[in-house]
């Protein structure tokens, strides 16, 4: 016992296992003030986002309190460290470079705001809502793919934050969070068309009138802050004549996370506003007529024998 003693005493008196005890001390407690805060903000912290938020403000700051503990320990030793530094910081960065523009990646979103958590963005050729926004990745669930209508598939998908530099960001939903969509509904010849565009535009101002208060004030603040024409959010019926039947475009505004949901309610209103008008409105289609192929009666003549 007396050996343990004297061999642990010497240890602890080493400078070197010092510092490395009062390291690992001083990260315990930090990682122990961390989760402490986190578990308290929790309950105290009704709204998700707000949560969130600030979750990750707190683990930013365990992070930096960890950096300033190492410094803290090895006050003493980071002189005859930094040429030592400098000399691997360059093969640090070779190596690391894709981690580099990753974090580089990060703090562009931080400070430049390319996009938050909830917005609907296509990033490194995914598309789907930003569910998490991390120092090296951010975290998308996927909508699209197989799956029609802008919903859900299911895959979450983490991206590097280096995208941000290599290819074009797309936000659905920042600075202005609607979308325009639109449809289309073919008319027969000889029926009321200017009826139609009149029930087009009427079903138009019902289903998605409610957005367009929303949608201009937030165009207005888009004009605003870039140089962009005043363009209309109201809905608009267009129409043309080809040489089937006459085509009309109803364009409007929808919320980026019901188009599929707006596109449904549209077409219910038309089939509806069709029905009720008694055949004075009717949906074309293209006709096909396959014609019979006539009957060909060929003759094989023998030919004629020689002498």
């Amino acid at each position: 016992m007396d050996d343990l003693a004297t061999t642990l005493q010497t240890w602890f008196a080493d400078p070197t296992i010092g510092k490395l005890l009062s390291l690992a001390i001083g990260i315990l407690v930090v990682v122990a003030l961390v989760r402490l805060a986190n578990r308290s903000l929790a309950r105290m912290v009704e709204d998700s986002e707000a949560r969130y938020r600030t979750r990750k403000v707190v683990t930013f700051g365990g992070y930096v309190a960890v950096v300033l503990v190492v410094l803290v320990v090895y006050r003493g030793h980071l002189g005859g460290l930094s040429v030592t530094i400098g000399v691997a910081g360059a093969g640090i960065a070779f190596a690391l470079q894709e981690v580099i523009a990753s974090f580089a990646g990060w703090f562009a979103i931080a400070l430049s705001n390319f996009y938050r958590t909830g917005d609907r963005v296509q990033l490194g050729g995914i598309k789907g809502d930003v569910i998490d926004i991390g120092v090296l990745r951010t975290t998308i669930m996927e909508v699209g793919e197989w799956v029609k209508g802008d919903l859900y598939t299911g895959r979450v998908v983490r991206v590097a934050n280096s995208f941000v530099f290599k290819e074009p960001v797309y936000n659905y939903s920042g600075d202005f969070p609607f979308l325009w969509d639109e449809i289309t509904v073919p008319v027969k010849y000889g029926t009321d068309w200017k009826g139609a565009k009149v029930m087009l535009t009427k079903v138009a101002d019902e289903v998605v009138g409610e957005y367009t208060a929303g949608a201009a004030a937030s165009w207005q603040e888009i004009t605003r802050s870039f140089l962009v024409e005043d363009a209309m959010v109201t809905p608009m019926v267009s129409m043309i004549a080809n040489d089937n039947w006459i085509e009309f475009t109803v364009r409007y505004v929808t919320d980026f996370k019901f188009r599929r949901r707006t596109k449904d309610r549209l077409f219910t209103r038309i089939l509806e506003e069709i029905d009720a008008s008694n055949g004075r409105i009717a949906i074309a289609s293209a006709t096909f007529h396959l014609v019979e192929a006539p009957v060909f009666d060929v003759r094989m003549r023998e030919a004629a024998k020689g002498p």
